[in-house]
């Protein structure tokens, strides 16, 4: 796995529009190369952000968007269409606004889909849909991300792994039911770290004073059931993306900074 390598802006408006000029450059690369892109969304606050800020760039009518699918770490277990859902608020962020092909933009399942409300047969599936489109060469059963992104929570959790719970210990599986999450809703899917481990580059946002000690905690050599972004790492690339307040804590001067 790489070395994290950090990168911090003044604020996170500035983040935002940095990563997304970042993204940009990253999934043009990849359809240069190989026709194609694949990236893993993330929610929250910066993730969201992130999108919005993509929207706005001048750049964005470089990707080519029919090309290009999209997964998403995590997924808050409920109800097609509810606010809280991640993909609902990445629709309404930026994908409503962009030709996406339809077929290429792999949401997580909801409470009232398929699997009604197993979220462990919803991981399942998710996990069979992430098989299917993985080539052979490809690691973990999961295809070969180009880029994906990870929110970090105060508590240092990503995606929906949090500190010490059964997801997080997770060896096998690539994607799993989350129950008994610490912040609501209680119920989620997510990838596991042997999936997020699987891609190219795994690109880890955080910005305001509240990330700050999750930060430190995990880049100071803690262990990834006790702080899950310390685990979390792309095969060829390892980028904490921050603003000022994020790295205020940090001891940057142990860590490189990464090239643009």
């Amino acid at each position: 796995m790489s070395t994290p390598q950090l990168v911090v802006h003044r604020d996170k408006e500035l983040m935002a529009e940095a990563a997304a000029a970042r993204l940009i450059t990253r999934i043009v690369d990849a359809q240069s190369s190989r026709g194609a892109a694949s990236v893993v969304l993330t929610g929250g606050r910066n993730g969201n952000g992130l999108l919005a800020a993509l929207g706005t760039a001048p750049a964005r009518d470089a990707i080519d968007w029919s090309r290009l699918d999209l997964w998403w770490g995590d997924e808050r277990f409920l109800p097609e269409g509810d606010p809280e859902r991640n993909v609902t608020q990445a629709r309404a962020a930026l994908l409503d606004r962009v030709p996406l092909d339809p077929a290429r933009v792999h949401a997580m399942p909801a409470s009232d889909g398929p699997y009604g409300d197993d979220a462990d047969a919803a991981a399942a599936g998710y996990a069979a849909e992430l098989a299917a489109a993985a080539a052979p060469e490809d690691r973990a059963g999961v295809p070969a991300f180009d880029v994906l992104m990870l929110g970090v929570g105060p508590d240092t959790h990503v995606a929906s792994l949090f500190p010490e719970l059964p997801a997080v210990r997770e060896t096998e599986r690539t994607v799993v039911g989350v129950h008994g999450a610490p912040k609501p809703p209680p119920t989620r899917i997510s990838l596991t770290l042997p999936a997020i481990r699987a891609a190219k580059e795994v690109w880890l946002l955080a910005a305001g004073e509240d990330k700050a000690k999750a930060a430190a905690l995990a880049l100071s050599g803690a262990g990834e059931v006790q702080a899950p972004a310390a685990g979390a790492r792309g095969r060829s690339r390892t980028l904490w993306l921050m603003d000022a307040a994020a790295a205020s804590e940090l001891p940057r001067s142990l860590y490189p900074p990464a090239s643009a």
